[in-house]
C-alpha cells in the first residue's frame, strides 16, 4: 500500500477535547523498505542519465589520451626528423665560421710575408754592399798578406818594410 506522505503512517487522531484513543504508527506489514521503493523508482531514470554522462566521459577521455598520445609520437617523430637538418645547418655554421677564420688568418699571414719580403728586399742593397767589401777587403788582405810575403823572401828577413 503506497502511502502519500509519511504522516500517513499514523493513525488519525481526535480532536482537542475529552481523551480519547492515542495515536500510534499504523501497523504495516510491507515496513519502511516499502516506502523507500518509491523514491528509488523515482532516482533510476536519474541514475541511468549519471551512467551514461560517466560512460559518455569516459569514452572521451580515452579519445582524448589516444589523440594526445597519436600527437606526441608524431611531434617526438618530426623532432627526430628535424634535428638531422638543426644538426646538418650546425655543422654547416661551424664550418663556415672555421674557413672564414682560416682565411682570415691566411690573409694576415700573406700581410706578414709580404711585408718581412719587402724588408728583406729593402736589406739587400746593404748586405750586398757589406758583402763586396768584406770581399774586397780580404782580396786586398790577402794580397797584401802576399806581397808582404813576397818582401820577405826577397829580403831574406822577417821584418816588414
Amino acid at each position: 500500500m503506497a502511502r502519500n506522505s509519511l504522516l500517513d503512517r499514523f493513525r488519525p487522531v481526535g480532536a482537542p477535547g475529552p481523551a480519547g484513543p492515542s495515536g500510534v504508527p499504523a501497523g504495516d506489514d510491507q515496513g519502511p523498505e516499502a516506502e523507500l521503493v518509491p523514491v528509488f523508482e523515482a532516482l533510476d531514470p536519474t541514475i541511468r542519465d549519471g551512467r551514461i554522462l560517466v560512460d559518455s566521459a569516459t569514452a572521451r577521455a580515452a579519445d582524448t589520451v589516444a589523440q594526445a598520445r597519436t600527437q606526441a609520437a608524431a611531434m617526438v617523430e618530426q623532432a627526430r626528423m628535424d634535428s638531422g637538418a638543426v644538426r646538418a645547418n650546425a655543422a654547416a655554421a661551424v664550418s663556415r665560421e672555421a674557413v672564414a677564420s682560416d682565411e682570415q688568418m691566411l690573409g694576415q699571414a700573406k700581410e706578414e710575408a709580404a711585408a718581412l719580403k719587402r724588408r728583406g728586399e729593402s736589406r739587400v742593397p746593404q748586405l750586398a754592399a757589406a758583402i763586396v767589401a768584406d770581399l774586397v777587403s780580404d782580396l786586398l788582405g790577402s794580397d797584401a798578406d802576399q806581397a808582404n810575403a813576397a818582401d820577405t823572401d826577397k829580403h831574406g828577413s822577417d821584418a816588414a818594410p
